[in-house]
């Protein structure tokens, strides 16, 4: 069984109705697979949300979250993390934190990552990248 970790691009085309997106994650659960929302994406889409009182999206998201789950931080990501942007500056790559997070989330556990931002991620050692954004 393969766990899939959602990225804040992919909550958000979701909770804008992409069709691809909820294919994607409806194929994925049919076929026993897990799913959990990236802990950074969760901070990253409920503070847009938030910001811009944008209380029926919050409802929808709550719910959403509610029913797939949130990953957890602990200080083993952290320190992969911060591997990582040590890795990431000696090759004098420019990561933002969020995705380093997110990144060292998947890493950890050997999750796939689920993003449509692919090359924010391509120099990050150890990731499974899928993009959800494309019809299969």
């Amino acid at each position: 069984m393969n766990v899939y970790v959602l990225d804040t691009n992919i909550i958000s085309y979701y909770l804008r109705g992409n069709e691809a997106v909820a294919n994607n994650i409806l194929r994925s659960m049919a076929n026993g697979h897990n799913i959990i929302v990236a802990p950074i994406a969760y901070y990253e889409i409920k503070r847009g949300l938030l910001a811009i009182g944008a209380k029926k999206r919050l409802e929808e998201f709550d719910i959403f979250c509610d029913f797939f789950g949130v990953g957890q931080l602990d200080n083993s990501i952290l320190d992969i993390a911060a591997g990582i942007y040590a890795e990431l500056k000696q090759m004098q790559r420019r990561v933002e934190d969020a995705d380093i997070l997110i990144a060292a989330f998947c890493r950890c556990w050997e999750f796939a990552l689920v993003t449509n931002n692919t090359k924010h991620f391509a120099h990050i050692q150890g990731l499974t990248l899928l993009d959800w954004t494309k019809p299969k």
